[in-house]
């Protein structure tokens, strides 16, 4: 999934807006609450939303990154924005590990954050940001408004020592993907939905020339194998070069069911995209997406919803970073 997979402004007075306070160590912390900020930043989430609609007329591939973003923050033990913290001296960016390649535009978030920060400094997480322009991002690919709770703080470290304990690999077998996204409370046709981030965006060669080369994947419809072929020409492609595959030549800018009657016909660019086309598990809710996308919303919504709630940062946990790259100095 290199691309999809994906998403955010302004202040006139510190007095304008009331900062919510830490909760004492005997206050009752409310976790995850659908309009957090409605006291403390009640613009925060039109803010994210039209910075995202505004990214998106500028940079169209700007919502595919927002889609992943959420999937590679949440993913990997807890939805605390950790992907956006640089590398520092000491640790690793979970940005740079392999895990990550193809992740970009992490720029803009930085400017949604900024325009958020100026309406009201120190309140909004960018573990919020991350996840609200996640949902904005899929409403700008053309999939369902999914209404998201907020309340998340953001961590002090990069999880990259660990990210491939819990990020699948597209190379995996399909039980391994199934299991990972079990641990986090995902089902079976939740898994399947997921990857239906796979309809936007576009694959770099690097992550499929493996079945291309030094023989193509008989497993590959022959149709989509010369277009394949004509995008990745080389058996060795240089990661830094713009090579690659949309995802579905048929609507690559449109998050819609798509993508199911395209690995159902053998179109997949990745070996988890042709075993959830074939998996006993998978391949009926494979079917049953490709027939309905009220469905494959349904799930999809269900899926990104259980996604976001992934053992977050809540109370007094964490904190609130002043910029999302790197954790507040504390003296």
């Amino acid at each position: 999934m290199d691309s999809k997979a994906l998403f955010f402004f302004a202040l006139l007075s510190f007095s304008a807006v009331s900062v919510r306070p830490a909760l004492a160590e005997n206050e009752e912390d409310p976790g995850l609450v659908m309009n957090f900020y409605k006291d403390t930043c009640p613009q925060a989430e039109d803010i994210v939303k039209e910075q995202v609609r505004l990214l998106y007329k500028r940079h169209k591939n700007t919502a595919f990154s927002w889609l992943r973003n959420i999937f590679h923050d949440c993913a990997v033990q807890s939805c605390d924005a950790s992907l956006l913290l640089d590398s520092t001296r000491r640790t690793l960016s979970e940005k740079e590990t392999d895990r990550s390649f193809g992740l970009r535009n992490f720029r803009y978030l930085d400017d949604i954050k900024e325009a958020v920060e100026r309406e009201c400094p120190g309140v909004v997480s960018c573990a919020d940001i991350l996840v609200l322009s996640a949902r904005d991002g899929i409403v700008s690919l053309g999939g369902p408004h999914i209404p998201l709770k907020t309340g998340r703080r953001d961590g002090r470290k990069s999880r990259a020592d660990v990210i491939e304990d819990y990020l699948p690999d597209h190379n995996e077998s399909i039980s391994v993907v199934l299991d990972r996204f079990a641990s986090m409370g995902i089902d079976t046709p939740g898994v399947v939905a997921l990857l239906g981030a796979h309809s936007v965006g576009r694959t770099h060669c690097v992550k499929l020339v493996h079945r291309l080369y030094p023989e193509v994947d008989p497993a590959l419809n022959p149709d989509h194998v010369e277009h394949m072929l004509y995008k990745c020409p080389d058996s060795i492609p240089d990661p830094k070069a713009v090579q690659y595959v949309r995802n579905d030549r048929g609507t690559p800018m449109v998050l819609d069911n798509n993508y199911y009657r395209n690995i159902l016909d053998n179109k997949g660019l990745l070996i988890v995209d042709h075993q959830l086309a074939n998996g006993k598990r998978t391949k009926p809710y494979v079917k049953k997406m490709a027939k309905s996308q009220d469905y494959f919303f349904k799930e999809f919504s269900r899926a990104i919803t259980i996604l976001s709630e992934n053992n977050p940062l809540t109370g007094t946990k964490g904190e609130i970073r002043k910029q999302c790259t790197v954790a507040n100095k504390h003296h």
